[in-house]
């Protein structure tokens, strides 16, 4: 008798060559054959030049609903799954895919939790133009993003809401083919951002989920037909997973609020919790509560009067304490400054959010690569939205950083990314519309 080792590796179900010349030739991968490429590439038994030649495959053939679902169970089945069941009371996340200026989290998860809901938010840091929530909360003297599962279960026990970095062991899967796709030109891929995004949120094991899909300029999406067929098919994983799902589409061509960075977006949460802050950031607030509360089961809940009577603000102070953070520490604050100011009297016609990104990445509120320390005191702050009217010399926007030799590159990224002119721009609503199964 031969022993283990003598008889050579283990044969593998099948084969990689064969199922990425089946969805090179625009046929369906049969379920088996798809849990085994995600299992085996976990493994490292596929290697990246395989998984990226199925990536490929995948962006110029697309996949079927059920290809789709089979893909992100296998991606979920990769790591561990969790389960707020224990709780006592109802769960529900929001994702967003991105934006300029979109600190919607900070105020939305313990607005929600006011209420009585968990709202177990795992988020993520900033690459490129978008920024981070854990980078922005982490502005706040003492506030820790890494939580174990039992430091989680805790706060959402006692406080209700949590904003902390996703463990390591949920899709990892994800993880390996994320980083591969962002090499290989197949980040836009519709059906392996809809299972990386889904995997996520439904292993986490939340009882609903509402998803911010943005489009525009700002917007990893730029056009709204492509961010209809993203929620669409978000929409369809997660009710067929057993979560109840629903998305809004809303307008990312003009940055979120008036605050672009870290600190200052924190500080502009806090005025929307005191009752305060810029209209649209008011206005997307109260619709993704007002989505995530009626999955909960509380559709007629009153969201206006909570940022009125204090409730959110207090649920805000308790999730910031629970979490070695001190509410009311001073946020830190830029060393430089400078201010662009109009050279002209008039309306501000357009303010384009992804070259105001692009600036407050280049000013140091962003990172270039995912190891890169970021400065919570870096970014904008933009003094005009689209619609308002000017005078010469009126401030403009104004760019922070603790170093002034950054402020040449930044001025260079918002070269002509906004207009002063005679009439008003027409008004676009922010949410466009509502996605559900």
């Amino acid at each position: 008798m031969t022993s283990a080792q003598e008889q050579g590796p283990a044969v593998e179900a099948f084969d990689a060559v064969d199922v990425i010349r089946a969805k090179r030739d625009g046929g369906v991968v049969a379920e088996p054959e798809l849990r085994w490429m995600v299992d085996a590439y976990t493994r490292g038994y596929v290697a990246d030049a395989q998984m990226a030649s199925f990536a490929m495959a995948v962006l110029l053939n697309g996949m079927g609903r059920d290809e789709i679902r089979v893909l992100t169970d296998a991606m979920i089945a990769s790591g561990e799954r969790m389960s707020f069941a224990d709780l006592g009371k109802p769960t529900v996340d929001k994702h967003s895919t991105g934006g300029v200026g979109d600190k919607i989290t900070l105020p939305l998860a313990p607005l929600v939790a006011s209420f009585g809901v968990a709202v177990p938010q795992l988020s993520g840091r900033g690459l490129g133009h978008t920024g981070g929530t854990l980078d922005k909360l982490e502005s706040i003297p003492g506030w820790r993003a890494a939580l174990s599962n039992d430091e989680l279960f805790a706060q959402l026990r006692d406080v209700g809401a949590v904003i902390c970095a996703a463990g390591s062991g949920l899709a990892p899967a994800d993880k390996k083919l994320y980083a591969l796709r962002d090499v290989t030109g197949t980040v836009e891929a519709i059906p392996l951002i809809a299972s990386s995004i889904m995997s996520k949120k439904i292993a986490e094991g939340t009882d609903a989920l509402v998803l911010d899909v943005k489009f525009g300029s700002g917007a990893f999406m730029r056009d709204i037909d492509h961010a209809r067929e993203l929620a669409r098919t978000m929409v369809a994983l997660g009710t067929d997973s057993g979560v109840a799902t629903t998305a809004l589409l809303t307008d990312m061509n003009t940055p979120l609020g008036l605050a672009i960075g870290n600190a200052n977006e924190v500080q502009e949460s806090v005025d929307v919790l005191a009752g305060g802050g810029p209209a649209d950031i008011i206005e997307l607030t109260v619709a993704l509560a007002r989505e995530m509360l009626a999955l909960a089961g509380q559709p007629d809940a009153d969201v206006e009067a909570a940022l009125r009577d204090g409730r959110a603000m207090d649920s805000w102070r308790a999730m910031i304490r629970a979490q070695g953070g001190d509410p009311d520490a001073a946020l830190p604050a830029a060393r430089e400054t400078q201010t662009v100011s109009a050279t002209r009297a008039g309306v501000v016609t357009r303010i384009d959010a992804l070259p105001f990104g692009i600036a407050a990445w280049r000013l140091g509120a962003g990172r270039a690569r995912a190891q890169d320390p970021v400065v919570h005191a870096a970014g904008i702050d933009l003094h005009v939205k689209p619609g308002d009217a000017v005078v010469v010399g009126q401030p403009l926007f104004t760019l922070r950083a603790d170093d002034p030799a950054r402020f040449e590159r930044a001025l260079d990224a918002v070269e002509g990314a906004w207009d002063v002119g005679t009439d008003a721009p027409p008004a676009a609503p922010l949410v466009r519309e509502r996605i559900t199964a």
